[in-house]
């Protein structure tokens, strides 16, 4: 990195004052700060610049990234005085995410995990995935895409890959933290197709080259097992299969009598087939249809499982659009919980971090009632533990993921 760029990035070059009675959050070490808690500001910050952040009598509170074209106009990370946001400073706070992993026993060239997850790494706005021997960045803020460098030259040191990959920011984003970056080789090489990593007793391939996706959710990775530990033995109906995680865990781990995936995506299609075909899921089955009118059409044919797994895409973008989000996900759930036999068991989950555990709950209670149903809740899980929320940032504790048993 150059030299004035260094110097832009480790020391404050103006202050952030915040408007009276809005600074107790970042006191309690909530990373962001949005334009609406802002009285003013002293200095002229380029988006990307270090910014300290003072109560509105000037007391120090945190320090950290500017960005005039985010809501989040600040992204908190130290809250220390006399600490500067340098190479070390950034170098230090992946070292520890890494070290998280390790303990976990989640990092392996053989395997996939979150290596630096966000808020909940201390590290807002950037995501990294390893899968195998190859790592994919996410960057979610401005300020951390002026970073990478820094940023990869810390994992290159740490974890040695033999490629880093930057991966397009989830749609949306670009526009909110005036952000485009398109996928891009950073370090390293490309991958001459699929990386296959291993998930318990199962193997499932990625590929990092083709699309935003790779179609493989490690926060989903102890859900998946958890899930077939209830399969044995049943019919299951698997709903937006994607890469056919669930299916091929309830078919090989879970030993189902039979697996039926179905998801809109040819490309989808293609992964779950070439998964489920890797692990000899011969009781599985992949269908491409849209889940809605799928699940609809076995109603009619008064159709019955043992299980129903339910994993739809992301319905709520925001709070604005929760309400919305919330019909959705009965709609889908009713339809769900008709197909289920007595005494069976759903699987029904949600990565909206918009939509709160206790609306997901109020949810699934409503769509009971309105079936004539008994759910009894068996577990409430969430994103794998190489996944961590921090706790002063409670809007990372995104996925939830009920087993309820359906009487």
């Amino acid at each position: 990195m150059p030299e004035n760029d260094v110097a832009r990035v480790a020391r404050p070059g103006a202050t952030v004052f915040i408007k009276p009675k809005r600074a107790r959050p970042f006191f309690g070490r909530h990373p962001w700060v949005l334009d609406s808690a802002i009285l003013r500001v002293d200095g002229n910050p380029d988006s990307g610049a270090i910014v300290d952040v003072v109560t509105h009598d000037g007391s120090f509170i945190a320090r950290g990234l500017w960005n005039a074209s985010s809501r989040i106009r600040v992204r908190l990370y130290s809250f220390m005085q006399d600490q500067s946001l340098d190479e070390i400073f950034w170098d230090t706070r992946i070292e520890n995410a890494v070290r998280l992993r390790r303990e976990l026993n989640v990092l392996s060239k053989k395997t996939a995990c979150r290596l630096i997850n966000s808020e909940g790494d201390d590290l807002s706005g950037v995501i990294v995935d390893q899968y195998g021997s190859y790592l994919a960045v996410q960057v979610t803020a401005l300020a951390m895409a002026e970073r990478l460098d820094v940023i990869c030259d810390s994992l290159t040191r740490i974890v040695q890959p033999k490629g880093i990959l930057l991966r397009g920011a989830e749609r949306g984003l670009g526009k909110l933290e005036g952000l485009h970056l398109p996928d891009q080789l950073l370090r390293g090489q490309i991958p001459d197709g699929p990386i296959f990593v291993e998930e318990h007793d199962l193997r499932f391939g990625v590929d990092l080259t083709e699309g935003q996706k790779t179609g493989y959710y490690l926060d989903q990775r102890e859900n998946r097992q958890a899930a077939a530990a209830y399969a044995g033995g049943r019919r299951v109906l698997d709903m937006f299969c994607y890469s056919g995680g669930f299916g091929v865990a309830s078919a090989v781990s879970g030993k189902a009598s039979s697996v039926l995936s179905v998801d809109s995506s040819i490309k989808a299609i293609s992964l779950a087939r070439a998964n489920a075909e890797l692990n000899n899921a011969t009781t599985m089955t992949v269908e491409q249809a849209d889940a809605f009118e799928k699940l609809a059409a076995l109603q009619e044919e008064n159709a019955k499982f043992g299980m129903v797994i339910l994993d739809p895409p992301k319905f709520a973008r925001s709070r604005a659009s929760a309400s919305d989000a919330l019909r959705a996900y009965h709609r889908i759930n009713r339809l769900g919980v008709d197909l289920l036999e007595s005494g069976g068991i759903l699987v029904t989950c949600s990565c909206s971090g918009a939509i709160t555990r206790d609306d997901f709950l109020m949810m699934l209670s409503a769509v009971a009632q309105r079936a004539g149903r008994t759910l009894q809740l068996l577990e409430f899980r969430g994103a794998a533990a190489d996944h961590p929320v921090n706790l002063h940032c409670l809007e990372g504790e995104y996925l939830k993921c009920v087993i309820a048993r359906v009487r």
